[in-house]
């Protein structure tokens, strides 16, 4: 990290400002080639978050803009490097002229993520912290939001942090017996480290336990709505995408695709996916349809199986009810209650909703099932989001657990010892403390370009 990076770090396009953002050690020199502070001062006597008011310059010298810029000085800064920062107006060609300026003057592009990452290389972001960053930047809900930040705030990081000491505190004191026999471990040093791990195995347990919840609350719900023709799918994904999107008529078949769509329900993102209506047909583009919306079906974590109230049960039905059994999640949708009743109530002993999708009636109850059932229930943010932290979590809980069991049976000092380091070893990769420089890149490479 010898060399100094410049981005972008707004979205491209017109808008009010854009800000450029600057990291490493020519930082507050290029600063001056491209800023000329109003006050006279050179960006390394100004005072750290205070903005300055001056001209921003082009590559010949010529002034482009009147802008503000802003440093830090490292340590104390975004990434520990010297940084800075110009918050100019918002024309994409300024910003373009601006980026050019700061590249003529020394700084490079920086890479996808590549401040952030150095944040993570310089200590001051673990790994799940870093993450976060990405998380709160393509956060879909306000629940997202608040579980990037709290894992932002360090929430997951601290937990595994106590795991970590936890098996240190075990593996120093094991080896000591081990280099120093005579120095052995009591056994009533052995019940309190035993002790200290079942907790930190607790702990474990539960943070993987916030997986599927966590995933979801960032990538959204798949969700498929499923049922013979004119039960009325497509009018239930228009009220709860709250507009029109899919074409609802009498006719059976008009839906011959799966239609897929976003909508927030009760601060839970949901990717909707309307399907084609169950039943057996000649027409092969129809037949397409219908195996698509079996295949939907399977694939989702929650399914929504559309009855028709006003119609009794067929043999159409009796598969809506079967691929509702099957999926993860799922509740039962009694549509048209708008109209007279001729429907039984088939047997199922989840969720069942009555409501009439085309005024919407009904659809309140079904909102807050949802937000209940995949909303955030930890207040306190300590939730797993990726499938990295998960597969470290699950192998640090693997490991921890059998030095429980090594303990508990009475293993050797250094067969606990040995047991212990796996242990260690499987936590520290939750906070990025042994990955690979390949597996670090690759994980930042996902983020965007300026953060």
């Amino acid at each position: 990290m010898e060399d100094t990076i410049a981005a972008l770090g707004t979205a491209p396009g017109k808008a009010a400002l854009a800000v450029l953002r600057l990291s490493g050690p020519d930082t507050f020199k290029i600063t001056d080639r491209v800023f000329r502070a109003k006050c006279g001062l050179p960006a390394g006597e100004r005072r750290p978050g205070r903005l300055y008011f001056g001209e921003l310059l082009d590559k010949t010298g010529a002034v482009v803009d009147l802008c503000l810029a802003v440093v830090s000085r490292a340590p104390m800064s975004y990434t520990g490097e010297d940084t800075a920062e110009l918050h100019c107006h918002g024309s994409p060609a300024l910003a373009a002229v601006a980026l050019e300026s700061l590249f003529a003057a020394g700084a490079r592009q920086a890479r996808a993520g590549e401040f952030t990452k150095r944040a993570f290389l310089n200590g001051k972001k673990d790994l799940t912290e870093a993450e976060a960053v990405a998380d709160m930047v393509d956060a879909a809900s306000p629940a997202a939001l608040r579980v990037a930040a709290a894992q932002l705030g360090g929430n997951v990081s601290g937990r595994v942090q106590e795991v970590y000491e936890a098996l240190l505190e075990a593996s120093s004191r094991f080896g000591a017996a081990v280099d120093f026999p005579d120095d052995g471990v009591e056994p009533w040093e052995t019940r309190e480290l035993l002790e200290k791990l079942r907790g930190a195995e607790e702990k474990l347990r539960g943070l993987l336990a916030t997986y599927d919840r966590g995933r979801f609350l960032n990538a959204g719900v798949p969700t498929a709505i499923v049922g013979k023709p004119n039960v009325g799918k497509s009018t239930l994904l228009n009220a709860l995408l709250g507009y029109d999107r899919a074409i609802v008529t009498a006719a059976p078949g008009t839906t011959r695709d799966t239609v897929s769509e976003t909508a927030a329900i009760s601060g839970v993102t949901l990717r909707l996916c309307d399907t084609a209506g169950l039943r057996e047909t000649a027409d092969p583009i129809e037949g397409e349809g219908v195996r698509r919306a079996r295949n939907a079906a399977r694939d989702s974590a929650l399914v929504l199986a559309v009855l028709d109230s006003s119609r009794p049960m067929e043999p159409e039905d009796h598969e809506t009810l079967e691929l509702l059994r099957s999926a993860p999640a799922g509740a039962l949708i009694i549509n048209k209650t708008d109209l007279p009743r001729a429907l039984e109530m088939p047997e199922w002993s989840g969720p069942a909703f009555e409501l009439s999708a085309k005024s919407g009636r009904g659809l309140d109850s079904l909102r807050d099932w949802i937000g209940r059932s995949f909303g955030l229930s930890d207040s306190s943010g300590a939730v797993l989001t990726n499938a990295r932290q998960a597969e470290c979590t699950s192998r640090a809980l693997e490991a921890v657990s059998a030095a429980v069991r090594a303990l508990e049976e009475g293993v050797t000092e250094d067969a606990a010892l040995t047991i212990l380091e796996e242990g260690t070893d499987a936590v520290a990769s939750i906070l990025g403390k042994n990955l690979r420089e390949d597996l670090v890149s690759d994980i930042f490479s996902r983020f965007c370009v300026g953060k």
